[in-house]
């Protein structure tokens, strides 16, 4: 049997030693290589041990490093409160000291207080003392004189004092009622002064723009032709428009204009509307101006229902009747002496409230007095009667309250009024209607007045302004520290009020105050 290794042939007789060397061989390898595998082990094992002990040692440092420092700190902190503990305790035992040196000071002056009060008391028992035994004294000696009196004058102690006690009430009497006049007195000036005070402030806070009574309208149109048109033939358009609408038609030379003329503006209204739709629509002949005329006149009473409600609203005045709501409505429409009668309710109904409000009365219902106070101006037909009786019965038919109803027929002094609503319905009218603005005629001269009075002042030596305020009823003026002095400055006073008296016309009375000031100015630099 041959046995081929590595292309060799061993023979048979080799290959049993062959086979032991080999066999030798092999665990002699083995036995090697476990050994350098473990050798390799051991130093990687020991090399890691070093590592890890050398991980520690420096672990273990800084865990120590960690914990001085955090001893550092605790002791640094416990350092610190017990020096905050200690300040603590130091301010507390200031405080107690002082406290202690407070309450010996109290123990002191209390003793000394003690010491004087118990000497007082030893002072007061020897004058109470001396006091009993001349009050003793004094009795005795009142006794004798009493006694003395009566043999004198033949009567009584009790007598002669009954009737001292009658002298004394008679002078008691003369002189509480010398009192009562000078307290009545005082009470009307007082009474006066803050009246006119309220006046002037519901004056101040309410204000109002000028009105001017107007009797003519104007209407514009484009161009001549159409003054021809609304003529018509031989004159039968303009005529059947005023016979419908009671408006005089003027149609002159004019250049663009019509003039509508009545005293009625409700007509004039009309009058102008039905002109413009007219106008604006081409077509006008008898036939179309009754029919426009119609619509216009229906339009304008809506309107006039609408204002009325509109103006209840925004004065806050509720559950008004309609036909009253209608006649405020109307007053849109018509003037009183140079004023439109709804803007002069209004204003008179807001000085009613404010002047209601002032003397603690309810201001609603002087609100509301104040709207209808001239409802008779507005009726549908003239009445015989005055308007504010007329109105009167207006309120009486629609279930006005009776303050209402006295105020609205007292405002002319028609009938006695019997409520404080009443005179201030009256006052706040005729401010209403005298206030400077209300009329034309009356702000050309309450504007010359007011240069008047600045003029007139100004004239005098060492005034170097003036302002006159208050609506006229002020006139401030300033003069010059370094020309006039407080003697003189009293004298310019009295002297302004003679010449103001003398020379000019005013409702009322003008205060005149004279200002003299002296002013020190200096600059730092």
């Amino acid at each position: 049997m041959k046995n081929i290794i590595c292309g060799i042939t061993v023979p048979q007789e080799y290959w049993d030693e062959l086979a032991i060397y080999f066999g030798v061989g092999i665990c002699i390898g083995a036995i090697i290589i476990t050994l350098v595998v473990q050798l390799i082990t051991k130093n990687r094992v020991k090399s890691r041990l070093k590592e890890i002990e050398e991980q520690g040692e420096i672990l273990k440092k800084e865990k120590l490093l960690q914990a001085k420092e955090h001893f550092i700190q605790m002791k640094a902190d416990f350092d610190k409160q017990e020096q905050e503990r200690n300040s603590n305790l130091l301010k507390a035992e200031n405080r107690i000291k002082q406290k202690e040196n407070e309450a010996t000071q109290k123990l002191q002056d209390l003793q000394r207080k003690t010491n004087e009060a118990n000497s007082l008391k030893d002072h007061l028992n020897n004058q109470l003392e001396i006091l009993k035994k001349k009050q003793s004294e004094l009795d005795k000696e009142h006794a004798k004189h009493v006694e003395m009196i009566e043999k004198i004058a033949n009567t009584s102690a009790e007598e002669q004092k009954n009737h001292l006690v009658e002298l004394m009430k008679d002078e008691a009497k003369i002189e509480a009622l010398n009192q009562i006049k000078d307290i009545v007195e005082e009470a009307r000036l007082t009474a006066n002064k803050e009246a006119k005070k309220i006046i002037i402030e519901t004056l101040q806070r309410t204000a109002s723009e000028t009105t001017v009574e107007n009797t003519v309208s104007t209407f514009h149109i484009e161009n001549e032709e159409v003054k021809g048109r609304i003529i018509g033939r031989e004159g039968r358009n303009i005529r059947t428009l005023e016979s419908l609408t009671g408006v005089e038609i003027i149609v002159d030379d004019s250049p663009d204009s019509i003039l509508l003329s009545g005293f009625d503006p409700v007509r004039r209204e009309i009058a102008r509307l039905s002109l413009h739709k007219l106008v604006a629509d081409g077509r006008i002949h008898p036939a179309r101006i009754e029919e426009v005329v119609s619509k216009t006149q229906k339009q304008i009473e809506q309107e006039i229902i609408e204002i009325g409600k509109r103006t209840c609203i925004d004065m806050g005045i509720v559950n008004m009747a309609t036909e009253l709501m209608r006649m405020i409505g109307r007053m849109k429409y018509r003037s009183s002496y140079g004023q439109n009668l709804l803007q002069h309710s209004r204003e008179t109904a807001n000085l009613c409230a404010t002047m209601a409000a002032e003397l603690g009365l309810n201001p609603k219902i002087a609100r509301r007095a104040g709207l209808l106070h001239d409802i008779g101006k507005v009726p549908d037909s003239e009445p015989e009667m005055p308007h504010a009786v007329y109105g009167m019965k207006l309120a009486e038919k629609y279930k006005e309250r009776p303050e209402i109803i006295n105020a609205i027929g007292a405002h002319h002094d028609e009938i006695e009024m019997n409520n404080l609503i009443s005179p201030i319905v009256q006052i706040c009218d005729a401010i209403s209607g005298a206030r400077p603005g209300a009329r034309r005629e009356i702000v050309e001269a309450y504007i010359n007045r007011l240069n008047n009075l600045e003029a007139m002042a100004l004239a005098y030596p060492g005034v170097v302004k003036t302002y006159a305020i208050q609506a006229g009823r002020e006139l401030r003026v300033i003069v010059s520290a370094e020309k006039l002095n407080d003697t003189e400055s009293y004298k310019l006073s009295v002297d302004l009020s003679k010449k103001i008296q003398e020379e000019m016309t005013y409702p009322g009375q003008i205060k005149i105050t004279v200002i003299r000031e002296t002013r020190a100015v200096n600059y730092a630099k």
